[in-house]
């Protein structure tokens, strides 16, 4: 099983980028998805997750202008981040609970990270 992460960039404060991450590999069923972030010196801290049904939670850093979304055909997972702050500039990773074909149990999964700059 493998997420591949992609939609990170350098933006002005004040505008938007969309995060994408999909999942691939022998993958039986995704429970929750969800957006993480580390910036330099800092702790990896979460920003937004979704469960397979939909139910989303955010950081109270992000609410409002972070939307999170899922494609559960394309098993995929999305961030889309409006009203970018320079305090969101971070590696921004995506994770998700994966049950394989042939396993009961779930697994966490991470993706490579992606790096986000937002400038003042």
């Amino acid at each position: 099983v493998q997420l591949q992460a992609s939609g990170g960039g350098l933006v002005q404060a004040g505008g938007s980028l969309r995060l994408s991450c999909v999942a691939s590999g022998t993958i039986r069923s995704i429970k929750d998805m969800g957006w993480y972030r580390q910036a330099p010196g800092k702790q990896r801290e979460l920003v937004a997750v979704v469960t397979s049904r939909g139910t989303t939670n955010y950081a109270d850093s992000v609410k409002g202008r972070f939307t999170i979304s899922r494609d559960n055909a394309k098993n995929a997972v999305y961030l889309q981040m409006n009203t970018l702050k320079p305090e969101d500039t971070a590696v921004y990773y995506c994770k998700a609970d994966i049950s394989r074909i042939g396993r009961v149990r779930s697994d966490d999964y991470w993706g490579q990270g992606t790096q986000v700059t937002v400038s003042s």
